[in-house]
């Protein structure tokens, strides 16, 4: 519909100047662009989500009813088997908006959080946003950024909301004292009203429309009915920090999910067995979570699908309003989350150096309106959504591409790539400055998780033992299996330039072919 809007009625484009937004989500005006220009180019929304799980959904047959993202779904190419690069916010969203791995833009730990070693993602690392911005796109920045204060401002954004985008840069890290002081008191028996521990999970007052949720509702909004007036094509980011723990949301999402009833997998609380070291650190203090039952563990589990059926709501009224100002027929569309997250699988909550599942797989619908919908098994990348976007957007290359453009799967399904080794690469280098240098491979059946900093690495049979509970690397019977995947991560160190690769050789040299 704007493409028709923008080649029959707009003969010279409004003439809007380039300046930073403050939290009101203000605009001001930018260079006029040519109506051929404009007409040419699609408009572009990512709706990004913190901690999302990718089993959740009712599309996906999971325990919450999601209605705006299951039509949303439909109308998209669904990624069933998406990954992440890495399970920690920062490095994730480096490589989304760089379209590249850590190594290579030396984002690779948590940015200005207890014990981090960076404080923010390069200033020659333009990524997409400046790639658009350079391209005539009008660009908005919609709420988390995680990647150094003022980013998508100096990098050419025009709307910008959340907390990251005005004021002074950060100085000193982000400590956690108070969350500390909790979780010491929880161990004590301590909990809030109603038997609720805030580090996990919360009832907030008020309604939904007293929420940071829908403030960026708002401001999304507000970007949408401005860049429908500006006329150029626009290219805007709604990042969420939903669902990412503690799990707080207001009624009626804090009840609607009954945790007497919830279901919980067979990894629930379960010990773990030959499993490396690295797992039983308390990273962050709310990772001592000895003093939780497993009442509380159902609870903050429910909280969880109350945050995600909160979620469904605010992509169902950002969706409405496209499709009020005209331009829902042909926006493509990105639902993407940065990272999965632990709710009691192996005992473990939120993030953290471990490779399990619950933790690697994501969410992914990819909506463009002259591509039928379609669901896809292959396993793709976080990575892989930057070519995909610069490919929609016409943006030439600013560098190394380690992720492959989706628009071949989206066009022809699983055949396309008939004959080709269904693998991801998946790395963990750091977490708030303590260093663990773990690299996974993943097939469809098999993952082999190599912790160089560990005497023990980690093999799973997905198939036969879906939630990683038997680790089989030393497994006399699995040992074909394991030299396979050796050498497929070789292959797939090689490929990136990873760093790695020697350290990775020397630990290997019993195993890999000489």
């Amino acid at each position: 519909m704007l493409k028709k809007l923008i080649a029959g009625s707009i003969a010279a484009v409004c003439s809007i100047s380039i300046a930073s937004c403050s939290m009101t989500g203000t605009q001001a005006s930018s260079p006029t662009v040519s109506t051929s220009q404009t007409a040419k180019k699609p408009n572009v929304i990512v709706l990004m989500f913190d901690d999302m799980r990718f089993d959740t959904f009712s599309y996906r047959g999971g325990p919450v009813n999601t209605p705006n993202i299951d039509a949303l779904a439909a109308q998209s190419t669904r990624f069933d088997n998406a990954m992440t690069t890495t399970g920690l916010c920062s490095p994730s969203r480096a490589a989304f908006f760089t379209g590249r791995w850590g190594h290579r833009t030396g984002l690779d730990d948590n940015v200005e959080l207890f014990h981090s070693r960076v404080h923010a993602l390069s200033m020659s690392e333009g990524g997409i946003i400046r790639r658009a911005s350079d391209n005539g796109y009008n660009v908005g920045y919609v709420g988390k950024w995680h990647l150094g204060y003022h980013g998508p401002a100096l990098r050419g954004a025009e709307f910008t909301y959340g907390k990251e985008h005005v004021g002074k840069q950060a100085l000193r890290q982000w400590t956690p004292y108070g969350m500390r002081q909790d979780v010491e008191k929880f161990k004590q028996g301590f909990t809030h009203e109603n038997g609720e521990k805030h580090q996990y999970f919360q009832t907030l007052p008020g309604t939904y429309e007293d929420t940071e949720a829908y403030s960026k509702v708002k401001n999304a909004q507000k970007f949408i009915k401005k860049a429908k007036k500006d006329g150029r094509p626009f290219f805007g980011v709604i990042s969420f920090s939903q669902p990412h723990p503690p799990y707080r949301v207001p009624e009626p999402y804090a009840s609607m999910y009954d945790h007497k009833t919830a279901k919980v997998p067979a990894n629930h609380m379960a010990e773990r067995v030959n499993k490396p070291m690295s797992q039983e650190e308390p990273y962050w203090p709310w990772h001592d979570v000895t003093h939780l039952n497993d009442e509380e563990w159902r609870k903050m589990r429910t909280f969880y699908y109350g945050a995600i059926a909160m979620i469904d709501r605010a992509i169902g009224d950002i969706i409405q309003t496209a499709k009020d100002e005209g331009v829902y027929e042909d926006l493509h569309i990105v639902v993407v989350g940065d990272q999965g997250s632990m709710l009691g699988e192996h005992n473990l909550y939120d993030k953290g150096p471990y490779a399990y599942d619950e933790l690697m797989r994501i969410p992914l619908l990819v909506r463009n309106p002259d591509i039928a919908p379609r669901v896809v098994e292959r396993q793709v990348s976080l990575i892989d959504v930057t070519p995909t976007l610069a490919d929609w957007m016409s943006l030439p290359n600013d560098g190394a591409v380690d992720g492959r453009n989706l628009t071949d799967l989206m066009e022809k399904g699983d055949v396309a790539d008939a004959g080709k080794v269904d693998k991801h690469l998946y790395a963990y280098e750091w977490y708030n400055g303590s260093w663990h240098g773990i690299r996974a491979i993943r097939t469809p059946d098999f993952k082999f998780v190599w912790y160089p900093g560990d005497s023990r690495d980690e093999l799973y049979d997905l198939k036969n033992d879906p939630v990683e509970l038997n680790n089989l690397a030393k497994d006399p019977k699995y040992k074909a299996k394991l030299k396979e995947l050796v050498i497929m991560m070789e292959q797939e160190l090689v490929r990136v330039d990873d760093p790695t690769i020697e350290r990775f050789r020397h630990q290997m040299q019993n195993i890999l072919p000489h």
